[in-house]
């Protein structure tokens, strides 16, 4: 539930543009050493209102392991950054536009899967379509998340 109502941003085409104009995603997670925050390049789809976040990653280290042994996450980007300049320090802001939410991760296994995955990472990273074979799915881990919930922000002028 979201504080702030008059920030928060509930039309799917809004938060679809904000979601295209960022390029990183922050994925967090928990294992025995407590909470871990990364920030990663991302691709993503849209099923109706229905989110997918795909992330790539080396085979091995400590956000797979916290993945395999939790598979709940919690996801965060970030865009349009702009000082709100005034003229005492309290009435200074910050211009920007999110998106946050909770879902689950899963590894990807299969070798279609991954190259889909990869497909959608790269067009949404640089605008293009690349070919990605199976020598290149399989030499990476890739991570979805389906989002259970999520929510745009924005504090604008």
């Amino acid at each position: 539930m979201m504080r702030r109502k008059d920030r928060e941003i509930t039309d799917i085409e809004e938060i679809r543009d904000i979601i295209e104009k960022c390029k990183v995603c922050r994925l967090a997670m928990q294992d025995e050493e407590g909470l871990y925050l990364v920030p990663l390049n991302f691709g993503y789809e849209f099923e109706e209102e229905s989110l997918a976040l795909y992330f790539h990653s080396a085979k091995e280290g400590r956000k797979l392991r916290a993945i395999q042994k939790n598979l709940k996450v919690c996801f965060e980007m970030d865009c349009e950054h702009a000082l709100i300049e005034a003229n005492t320090p309290c009435a200074y802001g910050y211009e920007y536009a999110c998106v946050m939410g909770n879902g689950k991760a899963a590894i990807l296994e299969h070798t279609e899967e991954k190259r889909l995955a990869l497909s959608k990472l790269m067009w949404h990273q640089t605008g293009k379509e690349f070919e990605i074979s199976e020598q290149m799915a399989d030499s990476v881990a890739v991570i979805k998340v389906i989002a259970e919930s999520y929510t745009g922000k924005t504090c604008r002028r």
